[in-house]
């Protein structure tokens, strides 16, 4: 938990992400055609991604955890919920309040 608190405190928008995973490379290619420049946190490539994973899984309250947004160090929400806030307009302002646009 400490390791996920430290890299989504650090920056703006964090995803955690699956490399091989198709929708993470929607919400990934979403930010950035935004304009957002994510930090981007493959969970396959980290020593660490497995116990990362789960305590994902646990905060989102489901598995798999990825992709998993967060935006000014909370936690928004995995696809739907992305979807969802730039669907209904409220994605950029957000982006925007936490310096990300």
């Amino acid at each position: 938990m400490e390791r996920v608190l430290t890299v989504t405190s650090q920056y703006p928008v964090v995803i955690f992400s699956l490399s091989s995973c198709c929708m993470c490379h929607t919400i990934k290619t979403l930010f950035c055609e935004l304009g957002v420049n994510p930090a981007i946190h493959e969970l396959d490539k980290d020593p660490n991604g497995r116990e990362m994973e789960k305590v994902l899984s646990r905060l989102l309250g489901r598995s798999p955890p990825v992709p998993i947004v967060f935006i000014g160090g909370q936690l928004v929400g995995s696809t739907d919920r992305i979807m969802t806030l730039h669907i209904s307009g409220s994605l950029i302002p957000l982006l925007k309040e936490v310096g990300a646009l």
